[in-house]
């Protein structure tokens, strides 16, 4: 590890030794300045220095930028605390987690709850994906951590927030194709502007892909609207409407140790012999109405709503899915899912007050199906579980910011949130008993914290909150006593968190964030039984995150910038507890120290990325990234290996009568080393890793019409 951490931190010094240099030498005035950053995670327009948390927002513009343009992971990697994985594996999205939190979810993200456009990408119950974030007709990406993250309900260890572009003055025809290693392809088509009170933002792209692995070809359609009218006299509405269409991605599942050092493109014999794959539809469409009252007042109103489909295919053994108990290897979800938020701000300096409503609910109707017809595998079978799950909440809270003074301020807030889960079951067969049922949870999460100006460009801060995080309905569907019906047994994890952090502005040309933090959790969900398929999960007792996380940002005059990002994080169990080794288990027998790390969270990750250039001519860039060793079961008894990856790139932006033409070639994994790209925490099998692709080049064009 120290070799691999080594290595980086000298190539980080390589990248910023230039930067350093110009940074001395260049004069205050000729230096560019940085990018106003204004941030609405809190609920109201501020600029990052001015609140009293780690927050990022990660100006996003692909026609700027020399990357694939699909997955969210692209744009976090130069966040600190916060750790993106791309899969490789389409069929179960992107591996997200924050300071910690999520890292245990097996499958889209949880633990960190998700937005676009203000409009909640997260269900009631925590569980949330990524797979409609639209990157091609996107403004931004803001990114809150720690404990002012609890204002946005269960689940919410941090908030990630994606903005799509407004509408322009001179109407915009963007088309792009990007091209890459292992079949990798994306073709887009975005057209914006507007006319007089009217802006839109329109965008459509398709991307496929052959996949590193064996068996993990994917293809993927996404579309994003965003039209807004001014009305004039302080009134707005904007309605964003948006999909995804994921036809039969292939899951190559994770693999072993062994298998993975043996060959990581391979796949699990398991996962061809049952075909494992994902499809996914989703349609939203939502709208936000403003009207400004006076001078002080302000009233919002959202309302949204969808419905997702899901069928995916899972490697279970016939004899297994043939318990009668068992509820197959095919499952079928539908559903629809809605909400409204509804908040009145006043804003009169020294104060400013948010009072708000919200609710959300999904209605979804779960199936199970055998996973083989007669000797045929990959194929639906008879029904084997069939109900409906229904969750919702009916959330209350306040916020408000109160600057008592020439360079203190005071930001403090309060949600009440209540949480209920219904099942109702639709298959009472033979030895299969009715397990309906309903359980509610609730909980009052109060935050605050100070913010004092040491000078202009420099400022300190203190926060401490409360939060709590329910299971998932997938976490419910288990009982981890063997019995049939949902674990309604389970209780929240609820969560303690402080945090100390500094801002720093320099010359206006560069930015240092840094932040200590602590988050102490009762009743921490973990897994409890992995048997015949099914994995159920349990409270283990106190868990522990803390670390610390750096950001340095700066910008040079010749259009010259470096970006460093840095995390430390401890995480870990605080009580001992039993788990289960091997499969089948249904007895947790295993013991689990106090002080054991927690799964799914290295210690050390940092990134390093340099750039040189602008929209036109020549455009230069180069980027590490190094993550240590990751704890991948609850004994720790097996860790993926550290790993430093490079990428470079380069690009030339032709000025056009009309527009512009840029173009750019990449290569990811400079010097093509296997890494494990993921992580699958507590698999059953054994099939911990989900490896990262090797060397890959990418080609990519963007034209861009300006009328």
């Amino acid at each position: 590890m120290r070799t691999g951490l080594t290595g980086f931190l000298g190539s980080a010094l390589v990248l910023a030794a230039p930067v350093l240099a110009e940074t001395a030498a260049a004069p205050a005035e000729d230096a560019d300045k940085l990018p106003v950053v204004v941030v609405t995670a809190t609920r109201t327009a501020r600029q990052a220095e001015d609140v009293p948390a780690a927050i990022d927002a990660v100006p996003v513009d692909t026609a700027d930028r020399a990357a694939l343009g699909v997955n969210v992971s692209e744009v976090l990697e130069a966040v600190p605390g916060v750790l993106a994985r791309n899969r490789q594996n389409y069929a179960q999205d992107e591996q997200i987690s924050i300071r910690g939190f999520g890292a245990r979810s097996t499958f889209g993200v949880r633990g960190v709850r998700l937005f676009v456009d203000g409009i909640p990408a997260s269900m009631p119950d925590g569980q949330g994906q990524v797979s409609h974030f639209n990157l091609d007709s996107a403004d931004r990406v803001e990114v809150l951590r720690g404990p002012f993250s609890a204002l946005y309900g269960n689940s919410a260890g941090g908030v990630i927030q994606l903005f799509t572009a407004d509408g322009r003055d001179a109407d915009e025809i963007r088309l792009g194709l990007v091209g890459a290693s292992y079949g990798v392809g994306r073709a887009s088509v975005n057209a914006r502007g507007s006319s007089g009170p009217f802006g839109y933002n329109l965008d459509f792209s398709h991307f496929q892909t052959d996949g590193y692995r064996d068996h993990s070809a994917a293809r993927r359609e996404s579309g994003n609207a965003k039209l807004s009218w001014d009305f004039g006299s302080g009134s707005s509405l904007t309605v964003v409407a948006n999909t995804v269409y994921i036809p039969d991605a292939d899951d190559p599942l994770g693999l072993t140790r062994a298998q993975y050092e043996a060959d990581p493109r391979q796949v699990a014999a398991v996962a061809e012999q049952f075909d494992t794959r994902k499809s996914v539809d989703q349609k939203q469409v939502g709208a936000i109405f403003e009207q400004a009252i006076g001078g002080a007042h302000t009233l919002r109103l959202m309302a949204y709503g969808g419905r997702r489909e899901v069928e995916q295919y899972l490697a279970i053994p016939v004899a297994t899915q043939s318990n009668p108990l068992h509820a197959g290897g095919v499952i079928d979800l539908d559903g629809d899912y809605a909400g409204a938020d509804a908040r009145w701000t006043y804003a009169l300096d020294p104060i400013e007050l948010t009072v708000g409503l919200n609710y959300d609910e999904q209605d979804q109707h779960r199936r199970g199906y055998e996973n083989f017809v007669g000797e045929a595998l990959g194929v639906r079978g008879r029904l084997r579980r069939n109900e409906i799950n229904t969750v919702d909440n009916f959330d209350q809270y306040a916020q408000a910011t109160w600057r008592f003074a020439e360079r203190w301020s005071l930001m403090a807030g309060v949600r009440h949130s209540k949480v209920k889960f219904d099942m109702t079951d639709r298959y009472v067969v033979g030895a299969n008993p009715d397990d309906s049922g309903n359980r509610d949870y609730s909980a009052t999460s109060p935050v605050a914290g100070l913010l004092f100006e040491a000078s202009p460009d420099a400022s300190v801060y203190a926060s401490w909150g409360k939060g709590f995080e329910t299971p998932t309905f997938n976490e419910l569907g288990y009982r981890n006593d063997g019995g049939s019906g949902l674990n309604f047994g389970l209780l929240p994890a609820r969560t303690r968190s402080g945090e100390l952090g500094a801002k720093w502005r320099f010359g206006r040309a560069a930015a240092l964030d840094v932040a200590l933090f602590r988050a102490d959790t009762d009743d921490e969900i973990a897994v409890a039984t992995n048997a015949g398929g099914r994995t159920s999960y349990r409270n283990v007792g106190a868990a522990r995150r803390q670390g610390a996380e750096a950001g340095l940002t700066l910008g040079l005059a010749e259009d010259l910038s470096l970006r460093l990002a840095a995390t430390w994080l401890e995480a870990t169990f605080r009580s001992g507890f039993l788990t289960c080794t091997g499969v089948p288990c249904t007895n947790p027998t295993t013991p689990v120290a106090a002080g054991t790390r927690i799964p799914g969270v290295p210690r050390t990750d940092l990134h390093a990325g340099l750039t040189w250039g602008g929209e036109r001519g020549w455009r230069f860039g180069a980027q590490a990234d190094y993550v240590s060793s990751i704890p991948v079961n609850d004994v720790g008894s097996e860790s993926a290996p550290m790993s430093v990856i490079y990428a470079a790139d380069v690009g030339y932006g032709f000025e056009l009568p009309n527009g512009r033409l840029r173009s750019f070639l990449r290569v990811d994994n400079l010097f093509d080393r296997d890494y494990v790209g993921s992580v699958i925490v507590n698999d059953g099998n054994g099939r911990y890793y989900e490896p990262g692709a090797g060397r890959s080049v990418m080609l990519g064009l963007q034209w861009v019409w300006t009328r």
